[in-house]
């Protein structure tokens, strides 16, 4: 256990797996209370148990990001049980299929969208009122290369993370007479369960990183540990080439 987020309280969405763990997991570590969300209950509270086995503090919340309802009641338990909320970590995702727009399933194309953009409105939107009352907040959107650059197959998937990009931006205009700060956090191909391999690295070079989970914590730790008035609206990338 370190002290580096001592204090102050986190929530984090999608947390039962992949980049969504390893961030709750080592906020909890370095002295955060976690609220940990995820719509698999077996899992999500794996994740917390593991961050109260470490010595920290945890909140197991079954929820879906596309429930509006079950987003608020996520967020208020968190404030409710830890007093307060400083951190956002808005990371549930979902890939849509791989498929050329003409042949591709219109429900998984819709279930990107609701997941990655407007489960990302619906977190966004219940946290503002708990972060305004501390006077201050992080909020970090996890983003994808695949969404400032396109690719091939990936048209769900790239234009919910656009849009979640320019919902970053528009966000941190909104909220920096707060204090609150909302960037972006760009991890590049990982290898989890929803992207085994990193699926799509091939097609960006044999020279790009191939990261685990764990890789992506040092810039999530960053982000939550910047000054009050610090950077906002900005994409901070751990891809080796250009997004």
């Amino acid at each position: 256990m370190s002290e580096r987020l001592q204090g102050k309280v986190a929530l984090v969405t999608g947390a039962g797996r992949g980049i969504g763990r390893a961030i709750a997991l080592a906020y909890g570590r370095h002295g955060a209370a976690v609220g940990c969300v995820a719509r698999t209950a077996a899992e999500i509270r794996a994740t917390a148990e593991d961050i109260v086995k470490d010595g920290g503090r945890a909140l197991a919340i079954v929820a879906d990001v596309r429930d509006q309802h079950a987003m608020e009641r996520a967020v208020d338990e968190t404030s409710r049980e830890f007093g307060g909320l400083d951190i956002v970590v808005i990371n549930a995702g979902a890939n849509g299929d791989h498929a050329p727009v003409e042949a591709g399933d219109p429900e998984a194309w819709r279930e990107a969208i609701d997941t990655n953009l407007v489960g990302a409105y619906y977190c966004a939107r219940a946290a503002i009122p708990h972060l305004r009352r501390r006077g201050a907040g992080k909020i970090i959107t996890i983003g994808s290369g695949v969404g400032h650059r396109g690719g091939p197959e990936r048209s769900a998937y790239a234009c919910s993370k656009a849009a979640l990009w320019m919902l970053t931006r528009v966000l941190a205009q909104e909220l920096a007479p707060y204090n609150i700060s909302v960037n972006e956090l760009v991890p590049g191909p990982v290898d989890t369960a929803m992207n085994p391999g990193g699926s799509g690295t091939s097609t960006l070079g044999a020279s790009e990183w191939l990261k685990t989970p764990e890789d992506v914590v040092p810039l999530a730790l960053f982000l939550a540990e910047q000054p009050d008035v610090g950077p906002t609206a900005q994409s901070f990338s751990l891809m080796r080439r250009d997004t």
